[in-house]
C-alpha cells in the first residue's frame, strides 16, 4: 500500500495545527489498515518488545498497556510506519521537506481501566529538539469521553516553557531540572481545552510541546486502542539528556546533529508520494 494521501491536507487544517497545536483528521486510514493494525496490536500485547510497560497498578481493574519502537522488531508495524499515510500526514501538516520516524507507540486502555494519562507534553521525554515534531494518534476503536478521549490545552505549544515529564507509572524516575506541569485540573478556568471523540480511522495530530492528558477508560465494553507515531521534520536535531524516555538503542549521533540514522530513518520526502 502507498503512503499517498486520499486527499490533500487543507490550508485550514494546517492553520488549525499551527494555531491550536492540535487538529483532527477524519477517516484518512482505511479498513485495510485498521484490520491489520488490530491484529498486530494483539500480537504485540501477547509477545511484547523489551520497552513495553504495564501501567495499571496491581489491584486495580483494567489494563493500561504501553509499548514503543514496535517497528524495529515487528514486520507489521514496520509496514505501517513505512507505507501508511501517517508520515505524509505529519510532513504535510508540519510543512516539512522530509520527515523521520522518531518512534511508534501503543497506548491501550482496556475496558474498566481507571488509570489516567497525566497532564504532560511530549518533547521533554525525548532526546530531540525542534519546532517540527508531532504525534499522529490513530484510533482503532470508537473513542469517547467515557472511554478515554485525550484532552488538549489549546495553544499550549506556544507557552515557550518546557515542563518536567511526569512518569505515567506514578514514580519520579525522570530526574530533570524543569518546573512541574501546572495543576491543570485545579485551574481549568484559566485554559481553553480541545477534546475530540473519534471513530476508527480518525486521527489527531498534535505538536510536541502541546500539553495534554486523558482519563481512564470507564466504558465497560469498549477497548481504547491507539497506534501512535511520532515524527520529526526539517529542524529536528539530536539533544541527548540523562534520565529521559529510553530509546531502542544509541543512535550514535553528535549532539545537535540531524536525526537521519538507522534508529530514526527518513520515511517521507515532499513530492514523493505526498499530496501537499
Amino acid at each position: 500500500m502507498s503512503m499517498e494521501l486520499e486527499r490533500a491536507i487543507t490550508d485550514e487544517e494546517i492553520a488549525t495545527y499551527n494555531e491550536d497545536g492540535i487538529v483532527v483528521l477524519r477517516g484518512l486510514f482505511n479498513d485495510v489498515w485498521l484490520d491489520k493494525l488490530r491484529q498486530w496490536v494483539d500480537e504485540d500485547m501477547a509477545a511484547p518488545g523489551k520497552l513495553h510497560q504495564e501501567l495499571t497498578p496491581k489491584g486495580q481493574t483494567g489494563r493500561f498497556y504501553f509499548n514503543t519502537f514496535m517497528w524495529t522488531y515487528h514486520d507489521g508495524f514496520k509496514e505501517f510506519v513505512m507505507e501508511s499515510p501517517a508520515a505524509a500526514i505529519a510532513g504535510s501538516l508540519m510543512q516539512s521537506s522530509k520527515v523521520n520516524i522518531f518512534f511508534d507507540q501503543l497506548l491501550v486502555k482496556e475496558p474498566g481501566t481507571a488509570e489516567k494519562t497525566p497532564w504532560h507534553h511530549d518533547m521533554p521525554y525525548w532526546p530531540v529538539r525542534g519546532r517540527e515534531i508531532c504525534t499522529v494518534w490513530l484510533a482503532l476503536d470508537p473513542v469517547t469521553k467515557e472511554s478515554g478521549a485525550v484532552e488538549y490545552v489549546k495553544g499550549s505549544h506556544k507557552w515557550d516553557q518546557a515542563f518536567k515529564p511526569p512518569a505515567f507509572a506514578g514514580d519520579e524516575k525522570y530526574k530533570i531540572d524543569l518546573p512541574k506541569v501546572p495543576d491543570i485540573e485545579a485551574e481549568r478556568d484559566k485554559y481553553e481545552f480541545v477534546q475530540y471523540e473519534l471513530q476508527p480511522g480518525d486521527c489527531t495530530v498534535h505538536h510536541g510541546l502541546l500539553v495534554h492528558g486523558a482519563p481512564g477508560n470507564a466504558n465497560s465494553g469498549v477497548r481504547r486502542r491507539a497506534v501512535v507515531s511520532r515524527w520529526a521534520g526539517d529542524d529536528a536535531v539530536y539533544h541527548p539528556l540523562p534520565n529521559i524516555q529510553q530509546m531502542m538503542w544509541d543512535p550514535d549521533i553528535a549532539s545537535g546533529g540531524p536525526l537521519d540514522s538507522d534508529l530514526w530513518p527518513v520515511v517521507w520526502r515532499r513530492g514523493e508520494g505526498a499530496v501537499a
